[in-house]
């Protein structure tokens, strides 16, 4: 509206202050709507670094929860006195959030320990592998071996349930949400708790 104004005035009609003003208005909102904008700006940025560090603590409080609701094949589970042991691959955060909810706690009577796993590392003696989405390129293989091994093998990206994986974190209305493969728990000999298939988002069953 002022440019407009100003292209309609009467140059003769108006004032030095007059003038003045005109010119200064449209600095001042230009200047008002940048720091607006990155006022706007920094909040996002502030908002998507809160919710990233909540997205993955929650994600940690999943697979330690996921233990008791497991059973392992006889041959793997080792006795009570025996770890438990969740590899991470792709994921240092999230071992670390693990590192902190499991220490000093038992599960099912047993202590759990979080062993953080490197590209192509031998997964024996793992009761349970997370796969981070930076490793999601070169899963196939580390989920195959974990199945061969009786390891509850967990994921956080879209082809973790077509590669093999037991159980595949998703996002949902902004809510962190799983899905779980029967099929792949019956491959690596695992039995999963019917309160667990309860809670889940999405449960692929056997095909007749």
């Amino acid at each position: 509206m002022t440019d407009i104004h100003l292209q309609h005035a009467d140059p003769g009609q108006a004032s030095s202050d007059q003038d003045q003003h005109f010119m200064v208005m449209p600095f001042f909102w230009r200047l008002l709507a940048c720091l607006l904008l990155s006022f706007l700006v920094i909040c996002t940025a502030w908002s998507v670094k809160a919710e990233v560090p909540q997205e993955r603590n929650i994600k940690a409080a999943f697979i330690a929860k996921f233990i008791g609701y497991i059973d392992f094949p006889a041959t793997e589970a080792g006795s009570a006195e025996t770890p438990l042991v969740i590899g991470v691959l792709g994921a240092d955060d999230v071992a670390a959030d693990l590192t902190r909810q499991v220490t000093g706690r038992s599960i099912n009577g047993r202590t759990v320990t979080v062993k953080t796993i490197a590209p192509r590392e031998k997964l024996d003696g793992l009761h349970i592998l997370f796969i981070g989405i930076a490793e999601s390129d070169s899963a196939e293989k580390p989920l195959r071996n974990a199945a061969a091994l009786g390891i509850l093998s967990i994921t956080e990206f879209d082809s973790g349930m077509r590669l093999g994986s037991v159980i595949n974190f998703r996002i949902v209305d902004d809510r962190v949400r799983f899905e779980v493969s029967l099929p792949a728990a019956e491959k690596a000999g695992l039995k999963l708790s019917s309160r667990l298939l309860s809670v889940a988002y999405l449960v692929q069953k056997n095909t007749p």
